[in-house]
């Protein structure tokens, strides 16, 4: 369905943070990701590098990102680019919920700090 309803999202909790996937392989989707990125207060994320370009664009809030080592804010309205082979981090040392949408390409794959790999549920 071309549609996805607000409803219809498969939501995913890791590091803190909430993972609402609407486009992914297992919702039909053969080449895209996206999903909703929800970041509680004063949480601190976890650096990992991205095998594929992200796009976070933020909704609401302000997050603390940084992108191979280059710290920045981003505040909703902005659009942070996250070039692939890129360490990533998101914090929220704030007061309030911050909330993003992120895309990216089917298959992307996460290497946290220890080495671990990851292909996140919400991107499958």
């Amino acid at each position: 369905m071309p549609v996805l309803r607000s409803t219809e999202g498969t939501v995913h909790e890791m590091h803190g943070s909430r993972f609402t996937a609407y486009v992914a392989p297992s919702h039909g989707s053969t080449e895209l990701c996206a999903w909703r990125l929800e970041v509680p207060a004063g949480t601190q994320g976890s650096a990992h590098h991205v095998s594929r370009e992200e796009v976070l664009h933020i909704l609401s809030g302000i997050l603390e990102v940084s992108v191979d080592g280059t710290p920045a804010t981003a505040e909703a309205g902005d659009t942070v680019l996250v070039p692939a082979g890129s360490s990533l981090r998101v914090d929220n040392p704030g007061t309030h919920p911050v909330a993003a949408w992120v895309t990216t390409s089917a298959g992307i794959e996460a290497v946290l700090a220890d080495g671990t790999r990851l292909s996140p549920l919400w991107s499958r």
